[in-house]
């Protein structure tokens, strides 16, 4: 008769989330095996933590799946036509500052941290998702932008990227600020002070 493996004495479930929380709060090349092994908790071995996740990288995935289907839908405003392109922008900032400083986990962006070496350029297969996650989201401030020309709510003679960019560095930067201890309430009123930069565009048709 074959011997049954020895059963796994960690939650996978809640695996994934201490290793994101430790992707999220070390970076992906500074978080070690040793760490991630102690994270999962439940005295797994080396050998056992391969046979459940495949690999570092492979863990990596998953666990970016699961920010992005949880903390990271804080952007999905971006593509939701329903809401006005201005609301649609200022919301997705407003969900982002607060998540970003929410004390159940790191502060900041994991995906935003990605430009600060969270993990190597030297593995695209760990750093491209996230730069694949960032684009999406600068795309969909690049759509609600367009919308709003279309809609009449900004000129013409816009700049769709240029104007994204404005919001997205925006965005990117929350976390560098998050993570330095800025109080939620800056940051909020932080959102205030840079949606003047469509109003302040909407303000400018008609003037000669």
């Amino acid at each position: 008769m074959a011997t049954m493996g020895r059963p796994r004495t960690f939650d996978r479930d809640q695996a994934i989330t201490q290793a994101m929380h430790l992707f999220w709060e070390h970076g992906y090349d500074s978080t070690s095996l040793s760490q991630l092994k102690e994270g999962i908790g439940g005295g797994i071995s080396a050998p056992s933590f391969y046979a459940a996740f495949g690999s570092k990288e492979a863990l990596f995935k998953e666990v970016l799946e699961r920010y992005l289907d949880t903390h990271g839908r804080v952007t999905e405003g971006l593509f939701e036509e329903h809401l006005a392109p201005r609301d649609a922008i200022e919301s997705t900032l407003r969900r982002s500052a607060r998540m970003q400083c929410e004390t159940s986990h790191p502060r900041g962006c994991l995906i935003a941290l990605g430009v600060m070496n969270i993990c190597s350029v030297q593995n695209p297969a760990v750093s491209a998702p996230l730069i694949e996650t960032r684009n999406r989201n600068r795309a969909g401030l690049v759509a609600c932008i367009e919308r709003g020309m279309a809609l009449g709510e900004l000129p013409a003679d816009t700049d769709p990227p240029a104007m994204a960019a404005v919001f997205d560095s925006f965005m990117l930067g929350l976390s560098v600020l998050a993570r330095d201890g800025m109080p939620y309430e800056v940051l909020d009123a932080a959102v205030t002070q840079v949606m003047t930069v469509w109003d302040a565009t909407n303000a400018s048709m008609g003037q000669p």
